[in-house]
């Protein structure tokens, strides 16, 4: 990191989770956890509280002493879990009919074979739930099937139909099971995105200007920073209000710096498909914006995201003004211990969090220190160079930005 003096005591940082149907409680969990563990790492002093959020926003409050300055850090969670839920509420049926349609969305736009030049991860994990359910799908005719010859042996009336609910039953009893599979849960992500074809549903559009209300708010405080961090699908989302704030004029000249960490990020599942229009307007317009500082941090060892792939180059989006995402590794080969790299390798789920966890040897990634350390991101990462591995090619077929 630069040495540089310390610049903020006061921060609002703003969480964008991503497709998470759990309540954001989790993430202050986590956050108390794991800050805990990587002040004992560190060598730093940090203290959580929880907030009394008495049907507004939810977050906590931290208050820290690390690099020569004692800092008091507000997080807030920007909620959209809500609308995770209610996409996730269909059946059966209407699960794998939506899995058709992400096929097709996919293969016939032609987006899938572009996402797979990037990373071979993420398109892997897009496959996982289509292959699982494929499998359930089989698994489950020829149960129905199996039981529909013992039946026969017997002189049952409704044999036919009765194979028929069996291999339904068989059904239902794999979707109880997708706590531990994911198979459910990642089809609706992954339909959830594609369901417009890379335009945003309508409730998220109106959530999204509820975000940038709040963040408009902090950005006219009394504060030295206001943090925005994007999570997985929360990154292109961050992308959009943010983009939004600068156009409407709300990050004033003398006001916080603003600053964009964007975290294990898939856009390019969104904007490579034929209506993200929006989206790619939003990384162009982000990407050579001076009201901001944006970093971009991802990791190979991250089979979940598409690692050090400059969002706005692989778009196609880039133009010569460019001069934003600074794209970083968090580099877990080299910040995890060993042994606990051995622990979490096959954990793909675990490791798409790790950017917002304890790491034992920490470079110049750490969240902790980002969210409550007395240092812009601007000043963090002053001279950084980027990653010499990072992929920026533009790959994808759709490249129009007309809103």
């Amino acid at each position: 990191m630069s040495e540089t003096k310390a610049t903020v005591r006061k921060r609002r940082v703003f969480y964008i989770p991503g497709y998470d149907p759990f309540p954001p409680r989790r993430y202050r969990e986590l956050y108390r956890k794991e800050s805990k563990a990587q002040a004992a790492v560190s060598g730093y002093e940090i203290a959580q509280k929880p907030r009394k959020s008495d049907g507004g926003p939810f977050g906590w409050d931290v208050t820290a002493t690390m690099g020569g300055g004692d800092v008091q850090a507000r997080i807030e969670v920007l909620v959209w879990s809500d609308i995770v839920r209610s996409s996730m509420r269909s059946g059966v049926l209407a699960t794998y009919l939506a899995m058709i349609r992400l096929c097709w969305t996919y293969l016939a736009s032609g987006a899938f074979f572009r996402l797979a030049r990037l990373r071979k991860g993420p398109v892997i994990a897009a496959l996982y739930p289509i292959v699982m359910l494929i499998g359930q799908l089989v698994l489950a005719l020829l149960i129905g099937r199996l039981a529909g010859a013992i039946l026969s042996l017997t002189e049952v009336p409704g044999i036919g139909w009765a194979g028929l609910a069996v291999s339904y039953y068989s059904l239902w009893w794999f979707r109880k099971l997708d706590g531990n599979l994911f198979a459910y849960y990642l089809t609706h992500d992954y339909a959830f995105s594609a369901r417009h074809n890379g335009a945003n549903p309508p409730e998220l559009e109106a959530r999204m200007a509820e975000f940038r209300t709040r963040i408009a708010a902090a950005m006219a405080s009394d504060i030295d920073e206001v943090l925005v961090v994007g999570h997985s699908s929360g990154a292109h989302l961050a992308v959009s209000v943010l983009a939004d704030l600068i156009r409407a004029g709300e990050v004033p000249a003398n006001g916080p710096a603003l600053s964009f960490l964007s975290l294990g990020q898939v856009v390019p599942m969104m904007s490579f498909l034929p209506k993200a229009d929006v989206l790619r307007r939003d990384l162009q317009f982000l990407s050579v914006s001076d009201r901001l500082s944006w970093v971009d941090v991802t990791a190979p060892g991250d089979g979940c995201a598409f690692a050090l792939c400059d969002p706005v180059s692989v778009s196609g989006v880039a133009t010569e003004g460019k001069r934003w995402p600074l794209v970083l590794s968090a580099a877990f080969t080299q910040t995890l211990a060993p042994e606990t790299w051995k622990k979490l390798r096959w954990r793909f789920f675990r490791l798409h969090f790790q950017y917002l966890c304890a790491f034992d040897r920490p470079g110049d990634y750490e969240y902790f220190a980002i969210t409550a350390g007395p240092h812009t991101l601007g000043e963090r990462f002053a001279g950084r160079e980027p990653s010499k591995s990072r992929i920026e090619a533009p790959q994808s077929h759709y490249t129009s930005t007309a809103a």
